[in-house]
């Protein structure tokens, strides 16, 4: 019976040198040591556990997307009309390009910083999204009615051209008919579109302010001025540059 005592006072002095010790210093050690105080009755779960992830979820998360993987390929494959609707509902949905700018807008209005994977701004100002600037001085040389979707404008040689607003850049490279061209989608939905260019200067997801150059233009034929192609898309459809620019 001294014995049972002693053993129980022990364990008792021990329990109350872990609780006054600070963490790190031989503590959990103590604990693990301790079999009727182990690592499965510390806090409520085992070392093997975490409070905020279950594998039960995790698990499941996993099964689900398999199974919804599983079936879209299915519908794809199976040649059945009643699918077609199906089919075209996620053709489009897939399709549709994600509103980078629109999240990261939000996202810093409602937690006061930028997404993580976007630049930092420190000297981010605020812009009016309603209004384009212009992208560089120039004459249209090519009206919208030529194409139903963008303008060229005549400038001098050498010339940058500017981001009509700010904006994420979600394409930068080769489009067919326009050459090099910087796609820039704007927090209000809108895209620029800067083609023909001869040099590209941002690169894909790169945040860009009203104003920033993304591009120089190219040479005309004859090698004394330069030219760019240049388009507004809003609610996807493209309208005419001169009914958002005030150009000169």
């Amino acid at each position: 019976m001294d014995d049972r005592r002693k053993d129980i006072r022990n364990r008792i002095a021990k329990r109350r040198k872990v609780n006054e010790s600070p963490v790190g210093n031989g503590s959990w050690t103590e604990i693990n040591n301790d079999e009727s105080y182990g690592v499965d009755s510390f806090n409520g779960y085992s070392e093997k556990d975490h409070p905020l992830f279950r594998k039960e979820y995790f698990f499941f998360k996993i099964l689900v997307s398999v199974c919804l993987f599983l079936i879209i390929a299915v519908m794809f494959k199976h040649p059945s009309a009643r699918l077609e609707p199906a089919r075209s509902f996620v053709t489009e949905n897939m399709s549709k390009e994600f509103q980078f700018a629109s999240i990261s807008n939000w996202y810093e209005n409602a937690f006061g910083k930028p997404i993580a994977f976007l630049p930092k701004e420190a000297d981010k100002e605020t812009v009016d999204t309603k209004e384009y600037a212009m992208p560089a001085s120039g004459k249209i040389t090519q009206t919208f009615e030529t194409n139903g979707e963008g303008i060229i404008l005549e400038t001098s040689k050498g010339s940058k051209v500017e981001a009509v607003n700010e904006g994420v850049v979600i394409f930068a490279g080769e489009k067919e008919g326009i050459g090099k061209t910087v796609v820039i989608q704007h927090a209000n939905q809108s895209e620029s579109w800067y083609g023909q260019l001869k040099e590209i200067d941002v690169k894909l997801y790169e945040f860009v302010k009203k104003g920033n150059e993304v591009g120089q233009v190219t040479v005309s034929e004859d090698g004394s001025k330069g030219r760019f192609y240049l388009a507004i898309k809003e609610n996807d459809a493209f309208v005419n540059p001169k009914k958002v620019i005030q150009f000169e």
